[in-house]
């Protein structure tokens, strides 16, 4: 048995022992197994009261804390120590530390670059497009996209991250004995490929809505930047956003029509200086600190197409009607269906334009 991760657990585990006394108690006395291991004199010397000192004392041993080491082992699930070198260091700074993680998959999350990306569970078109754009022109070097696992941008999110070789971590609100919501189980195992999920939550701990919350602090307290698509006036993006904004982290909201319920929480985080305005991936990287030259001429070859006559008249066509049938497009560009299906496939290529349901076209922005 790992005598360390025992009383590790059990120090999480322990009634009344929150993740700031926990994180205070190990600071002070160097590990888990110390605190078990203090007398209550100590103890009361540090200002504990007499009941959370009683339940340390009395809380070994404890079969509970055995079951959850038996699972961990089962599943392969990696637990990390807040003193442990692969301990997200960016975390260490925020006010309440989780003492101990629990992941699975590859994902540095100590990356030199770590962005957060969240919004709406019920999202738009629009953002849908800005989400996939953000991450498709991000330089992908030592980067790490973490979001939340929901439904919505969280999954947007991620799924963009895969397609563009991006490792990307999902932060959950419960144990990592499931998934939820459970549509996104077939992309959490995708994302165990090359990136992962983390937790502060045990075995069996179910996701209920005071979960959520703490789980933020995690996605906020990782990033160097959290960048906010779409929110309404009320929701888990905001108060990702708050967390963010009081870990003195760069936060970053897309803007939005002022007529957009789903833009409202956006444009108030920009109206109250709370959070810069997202434009562009360069803006972006040179407010970050990084941008380089480098950096510079390859995303600026990525961003910038020449597209050729045909392709010039269907972007034209598509700029005065966002939404055309591809009878509309042949109807008005008078084109041949070869022409017109290989500059349409070569504008999809170059993410110009995108593909709805019923043969329609669309630009993307």
């Amino acid at each position: 048995m790992d005598n360390a991760l025992y009383y590790r657990l059990a120090l999480t585990m322990v009634p009344g022992i929150t993740a700031k006394i926990a994180a205070e108690l190990v600071a002070y006395f160097g590990d888990a197994e110390a605190v078990f291991k203090t007398s209550a004199d100590t103890f009361e010397e540090l200002g504990l009261n007499e009941l959370l000192i009683q339940h340390i004392q009395s809380f070994l041993p404890n079969a509970a804390v055995e079951k959850e080491m038996a699972f961990l082992e089962k599943q392969q699930i990696k637990t990390l120590f807040i003193k442990d070198k692969d301990y997200p260091q960016r975390l260490q700074h925020i006010d309440d530390p989780p003492l101990l993680l629990f992941s699975k998959g590859p994902a540095n999350l100590n990356a030199k670059r770590i962005i957060s990306i969240v919004g709406t569970r019920n999202n738009t078109e629009y953002g849908k497009q800005v989400a996939e754009k953000i991450i498709r022109e991000l330089p992908d070097e030592d980067l790490l996209i973490i979001s939340g696992l929901a439904l919505g941008l969280d999954g947007i999110a991620h799924r963009a991250a895969i397609a563009n070789g991006i490792p990307t971590l999902g932060v959950l609100a419960h144990g990592l004995n499931e998934i939820y919501p459970s549509q996104h189980r077939a992309l959490a195992k995708e994302m165990c490929i090359q990136g992962g999920l983390l937790t502060d939550f045990r075995n069996n701990t179910a996701p209920n809505k005071y979960h959520f919350p703490r789980r933020n602090r995690i996605v906020a307290g990782m990033a160097d930047a959290t960048i906010v698509i779409e929110s309404g006036e009320k929701g888990g993006s905001l108060i990702t956003a708050d967390l963010a904004f009081g870990y003195h982290r760069s936060v970053f909201a897309v803007p939005g029509r002022i007529t957009d319920q789903k833009s409202v929480g956006c444009n108030k985080l920009i109206r109250y200086s709370r959070a810069y305005s997202y434009i562009n991936t360069v803006d972006f990287l040179r407010e970050m600190k990084w941008w380089d030259e480098t950096i510079g001429l390859v995303k600026q070859q990525e961003l910038f197409y020449e597209p050729n006559t045909i392709e010039a008249t269907l972007l034209a066509l598509l700029q005065e009607k966002s939404i055309m049938s591809i009878d509309e497009l042949q109807l008005k560009s008078a084109l041949k269906n070869a022409e017109m299906a290989n500059a349409l496939l070569a504008l999809e290529m170059q993410f110009l334009v995108r593909s709805l349901p019923g043969n329609r076209y669309t630009l993307r922005i």
